[in-house]
């Protein structure tokens, strides 16, 4: 595909003293297409050219040569406004979907490099709620885009398995075994258990002691303890793929926390010889005062470790056995100071520079209750089987209602509510706080998932109302020129960029907003003009454009996690 932001670049570096590479970093799209394709804020320029940006915006005018991509250049106070050849973008975009099709956008840029991407990641033996709901999207729309675009990804499921939390399970569940035998409904079993020794804990010290004393002996390898945490375990994992299989989430390890509890030793050995491990009040920490982190805890005085000291170990194995460039946590930005304290120790591993400096926080905001934040221990958690299940039922309601005849109702209701609840937790910055309501997350008005759908619906409802798909080649590339078919193409053409720009920002509501972008020009474009009409010609380029526009609304959704229906 031709590169214009990169050509546009060249010529103006030919115009002036700058390299091309700064120059196309500063080059921007302008908010509507009346002011061009591209635009040159040349005030970028200014001070290293020691001119004004309107001399130099004159001079690089007068002296750029447009050729075959470049139809126009203006001047606009210290900007430069450049409109592309319309008929060289449609044949260019139009050409790269008919050759890749369904790859449209993908990318063998990735090659040779290896990402790992740790999501979802919930709590054993407590119920899978809407927390881990967002971290579980955002991680698997991100492991998807990085495997797009060729690089080699590995996605990690890094399970909250181990840790005190477990020694008050196991003395829970010894006191009151009998009341909750674990058979139907394993998770709220387990989470009813674990309310109650939690309260009992906050009253009684001694039932907190003796929580502690299960840990460490479940540490140490006391069988007893081993048994009932690899049933807690087992029913868990069973409870969560339930969820894993209606969101399609896959994972390539499902590695926890449990798994690098033998090899902290090598942790504390490289950074005993690194020197920065001091004692302090009988526990072992890393003093980051000077860094402005505190201190790093790796054993606590009782000899127990805590998850820092396995997350360490963690980013130990993984650059060992994986030799990752970058390595992302999808993890809520509360974890912030965490990261940075595990991420600041790392530097002492004696793991390769690329490993550290590829380790990154991909922090995203808290979902909340309008009541405040949810609370498994509360009771307060809203379980994200629930959800999905509440979503479906709604969709097949409205179906119900609209659509009785539709073939396969049930599975149609399970993409669109699925897809719903999907796209809800992508569609804004992800750094952002969620308040959590029912009627939001399941709407199918406005910018949403299912309007996305809807539209791609439409696509293929055209292209079966005309009978045909017409050939490339019987295209006329110059009928696609006028202002709404323009902008379809111009959403088209930016959509690898757009998958970039996901990769280096860590933020997939990139791609949701680009699709809603697409699928607002596209009915747009539906609504001016008459697709299916006596002008062959002209009914072939509008045809092809919405087959295009289809084939990509599929793709980026699929990147979401999203599934298309065939009917709505």
């Amino acid at each position: 595909m031709i590169h214009f932001k990169k050509i546009i670049a060249q010529k103006i570096a030919k115009t002036v003293d700058a390299k091309c590479e700064e120059i196309q970093n500063y080059i921007e799209i302008p908010p509507n297409l009346e002011m061009g394709d591209y635009a040159f804020p040349c005030f970028r320029l200014a001070k290293t050219l020691k001119k004004s940006p309107q001399e130099i915006a004159s001079q690089i005018k007068e002296n750029f040569e447009n050729g075959d991509e470049i139809q126009e250049v203006k001047m606009v106070g210290g900007y430069l406004n450049f409109t592309l050849n319309p008929v060289t973008l449609v044949e260019n975009v139009l050409t790269e979907i008919d050759e890749k099709q369904e790859n449209y956008g993908a990318s063998n840029e990735g090659s040779q490099k290896n990402i790992i991407v740790e999501y979802s990641s919930p709590n054993i033996a407590k119920p899978f709620h809407i927390g881990h709901l967002r971290n579980t999207i955002i991680g698997s729309s991100l492991y998807k885009i990085y495997q797009f675009l060729g690089y080699h990804t590995i996605g990690i499921n890094h399970l909250g398995d181990y840790g005190t939390q477990f020694g008050k399970l196991i003395e829970g569940y010894k006191r009151w075994a009998n009341e909750y035998p674990l058979d139907e409904n394993p998770i709220e079993d387990l989470t009813q258990i674990y309310i109650r020794i939690s309260d009992l804990c906050k009253q009684d010290e001694t039932v907190l002691e003796q929580a502690r004393e299960n840990f460490r002996k479940l540490e140490q390898g006391d069988s007893a303890c081993i048994d009932l945490w690899n049933r807690f375990r087992e029913l868990s994992l069973k409870e969560f793929q339930k969820i894993y299989d209606l969101l399609e989430v896959k994972f390539d390890s499902w590695n926890g926390e449990s798994f690098y509890v033998d090899k902290i030793p090598e942790v504390e050995i490289r950074l005993q010889k690194a020197g920065i491990i001091t004692e302090s009040e009988g526990a072992q920490i890393v003093d980051l005062e000077d860094k402005g982190l505190g201190a790093c805890m790796i054993r606590k005085a009782n000899g127990s470790t805590i998850y820092a000291t396995r997350d360490l170990a963690a980013i130990l194995y993984r650059a060992q056995t994986y030799d990752f460039d970058k390595c992302l946590y999808v993890v809520a930005y509360e974890q912030n100071l965490h990261f940075r304290q595990i991420f600041e120790v790392a530097k002492s591993l004696g793991i390769p520079e690329k490993c550290v400096n590829g380790l990154e926080h991909v922090r995203y905001g808290m979902t909340r209750l309008a009541s405040g934040k949810m609370s498994t221990r509360e009771g307060t958690a809203i379980k994200v089987e629930d959800l999905l299940k509440e979503a479906i039922a709604r969709v097949e309601k409205v179906i119900d209602e609209k659509n009785p005849e539709m073939p396969n109702k049930k599975e149609e209701a399970k993409k669109i509510g699925i897809g719903a609840v999907i796209f809800n937790n992508l569609c804004t910055n992800i750094i952002k706080d969620q308040i959590f309501d029912w009627d939001t997350a399941l709407s199918f008005n406005g910018e949403t998932g299912p309007y996305i759908q809807y539209v791609y619906v439409r696509t293929n409802s055209v292209l079966e109302k005309a009978g045909y798909v017409p050939l490339l080649q019987d295209v006329k590339f110059e009928l696609l020129t006028d202002e709404e078919s323009h902008k379809v193409i111009s959403n088209l053409y930016e959509f690898q960029e757009i998958l970039r720009a996901v990769v280096e920002k860590s933020e997939p509501s990139l791609l949701a907003r680009y699709l809603i972008n697409l699928s607002q020009s596209y009915s747009n474009f539906y609504h001016e003009n008459k697709i299916i009409s006596e002008n062959k010609e002209l009914t072939n380029a509008r045809l092809y454009l919405t087959k295009s526009v289809g084939i990509v609304l599929k793709i980026g959704c699929r990147l979401l996690g999203i599934q298309m229906p065939d009917k709505m």
